[in-house]
């Protein structure tokens, strides 16, 4: 045990640099409980109660909520979940993570109709709760209010891209001088893939995606920007913006679910357009697992490059985060590595990521230390740069860390 070392690992404050909102209490049940620990979707998530993610979560969460013997189970677990009062329960999966501000993504599915407001979560939190808007689910809110408001009298296309370039642009400088919005993020790998073209896209492209979204909203009644040419053109605009004002923009790397393209996941694709954007700050989340090397050495040759291990806990096994921790800190510096817990939904999914992931790095910086890799004190340093400092600065949060948040439960 390396004293100053485990008081890091499992004492300092942390800043969550990419999160969902929790279910209100009336949807608690709404989704089913095994998205807590696979990406999968529909009956995929019968063979996620098999995995080794799934045996430790129920073991944790087993101890957690008091459950021993043959109720400390997966079944045991949602059961017992749906006898606490909810509010107890966000209180009881909260108070020990030590997280002291989340920046969430409001973006995702089902948030708007299901999810709590942003800052309704600051009562869990040291500081106030901030927001990184996702730029594909702006610009469909935009382009399908357009629509609406012209049902009447349809717009010609050309007409339709110049109000729809119009409004999405000012919906974006309007989010880079607001206080409440810290950064961007885009969905490019679920969508076309990570191979963002920097080169400029022709009015005929553009012009036949957005015919083709229009007619998608009118035989679905909503939109789903999938559509190269269009996706990528958002994303530059968007990335020229958050360079002039300094917000990071946030990109889903690796991780996902069925809906990616596996192999356009690794953001070895984005080369191109790192290099065509050196003032912009990029953040790839999820660890790019499994490219976290491809990441970790995009950050150690680009200036403009942070790479988040987020997402990992709990979906992969433990040897599996103890590996993937470990490639991060094979190239990347130190002081362009941030931490999320990615979680959604429910309170456990923030307990569970955050138990494991300060488990996971006090485990793999402990054994450098022990083979005089790293002295203690870098070690400690590396701990409380990954959790709060260097997202903290590239946010530009100006937080103090607060040493008194966390439980002794943890």
């Amino acid at each position: 045990m390396y004293r100053e070392l485990a008081k890091a690992a499992f004492g300092y404050p942390i800043i969550d640099n990419h999160a969902h909102p929790f279910l209100k209490s009336k949807h608690r049940d709404s989704i089913r409980y095994e998205v807590l620990i696979s990406e999968a979707h529909g009956d995929a998530l019968d063979d996620a109660v098999h995995t080794l993610p799934c045996l430790r979560a129920a073991a944790q969460l087993s101890q957690l909520f008091g459950l021993t013997g043959d109720d400390a189970t997966w079944e045991g677990v949602k059961k017992k979940r749906l006898e606490f009062d909810y509010a107890e329960l966000c209180k009881l999966c909260m108070e020990p993570t030590g997280i002291q501000c989340i920046l969430f993504d409001d973006g995702l599915g089902g948030i708007a109709e299901m999810a709590e407001d942003l800052n309704w979560h600051d009562q869990y939190t040291g500081n106030p709760s901030k927001r990184i808007v996702r730029l594909e689910v702006e610009g469909q809110n935009i382009l399908q209010d357009i629509l609406v408001a012209n049902d009447d009298s349809p717009l010609s296309i050309d007409s339709l891209w110049g109000e729809f370039l119009k409004e999405f642009t000012t919906c974006m400088n309007d989010a880079a001088v607001d206080d409440h919005v810290v950064g961007y993020k885009s969905v490019a790998c679920y969508r076309t893939g990570l191979d963002v073209d920097p080169a400029p896209c022709s009015a005929d492209e553009l012009f036949k995606c957005l015919a083709s979204a229009s007619q998608q909203f009118k035989e679905k009644g909503s939109i789903r920007f999938e559509h190269k040419a269009l996706n990528d053109h958002l994303v530059k605009i968007v990335l020229d913006i958050a360079g002039k004002c300094k917000k990071p923009i946030q990109f889903h790397t690796g991780l996902g679910d069925n809906e990616i393209t596996l192999t356009k996941s690794s953001p070895a694709h984005m080369q191109p357009i790192i290099k065509a954007f050196p003032d912009t700050i990029f953040v790839l989340l999820h660890s790019s697992y499994p490219y976290t090397r491809d990441a970790g050495y995009l950050t150690s040759v680009y200036k403009n490059v942070y790479l988040d291990f987020g997402e990992i806990f709990p979906f992969i096994s433990a040897d599996a985060q103890r590996t993937v921790v470990r490639e991060v800190l094979e190239l990347a510096p130190t002081n362009k590595i941030l931490w999320s817990t990615d979680a959604a939904w429910w309170p456990e999914r923030f307990y569970l990521a955050t138990a494991q992931a300060r488990e996971v790095i006090y485990e793999v910086l402990a054994s450098f230390v022990g083979k005089r890799d790293l002295t203690e004190d870098q070690a400690v340093s590396i701990v409380k740069m990954a959790f709060f400092e260097n997202a903290n600065r590239i946010y530009m949060l100006g937080l103090q860390p607060n040493v008194n948040i966390l439980s002794p439960q943890l």
